[in-house]
């Protein structure tokens, strides 16, 4: 019979979270096993799922159904473990964010690399910033098959206006892997620098996520 500290929940308690392995967080999260399987030996299931990748790292890029495909994983685990997924990753966002200068393209694309190096779908993105560079707000513009035509230069700079942003920044990326900048990407990058410079809110820069790689127009002198 295992002792009652053997129990992940038990051993919260007694010791605390920092006393706890990632299983043992998980089992907690997971709440119940299956038929022959605890919760614990569930965990280790789900963070073994992949061996090439940290456990705990895969979690931010499992697809739900892939979740649901582990026996004793339902709808409801899946859903409440993509959550914690979820949840861990914008606190680590916005404890790094404090520490970023969101005027350097390197380290605007290495705050958002692994947020959206992975995504299957193109995402825009507009970044408000401060008169220090610092991050304001971020805001989705267009998720989907990115048609820059139909964002409109109006709409994002009432947006501006209304956090008193001194600066903006465009940033989306490519799911193909390849942040080489398309003749949209240059056209609508050019028709927003306009509309900014008209109403002094100057675009910073446009910067292209791909697969490890980035491309800032800023750097490239394109901007």
């Amino acid at each position: 019979m295992k002792n009652q500290t053997d129990l992940p929940y038990e051993k919260f308690l007694a010791y605390g979270a920092q006393n706890l392995t990632d299983a043992e967080l998980l089992a907690i999260i997971i709440r119940t096993g299956t038929k022959g399987e605890d919760a614990l030996a569930l965990a280790k299931r789900v963070l073994e799922m992949n061996a090439n990748q940290d456990g705990l790292l895969q979690l931010q890029h499992i697809h739900l159904e892939q979740l649901k495909s582990i026996r004793g994983i339902g709808e409801v685990k899946a859903v409440r473990i993509k959550c914690i997924a979820e949840l861990s990753n914008r606190i680590a966002a916005t404890h790094m964010r404090e520490r970023v200068d969101f005027s350097r393209p390197e380290l605007v694309a290495d705050y958002y690399m692994e947020r959206m190096r992975h995504l299957e779908n193109e995402q825009v993105r507009m970044l408000l910033l401060d008169n220090k560079g610092r991050l304001i707000h971020d805001t989705v513009l267009s998720t989907g098959t990115v048609n820059f035509s139909v964002l409109s230069p109006r709409d994002m700079f009432i947006r501006a206006l209304e956090y008193r942003a001194v600066y903006i920044m465009l940033l989306h990326n490519h799911p193909s892997g390849d942040p080489t900048p398309s003749k949209d990407d240059r056209a609508m990058t050019a028709k927003i620098k306009a509309a900014g410079s008209f109403l002094h809110i100057p675009l910073l820069d446009h910067i292209i996520i791909g697969d490890g790689r980035y491309v800032s127009f800023l750097e490239e002198k394109i901007l």
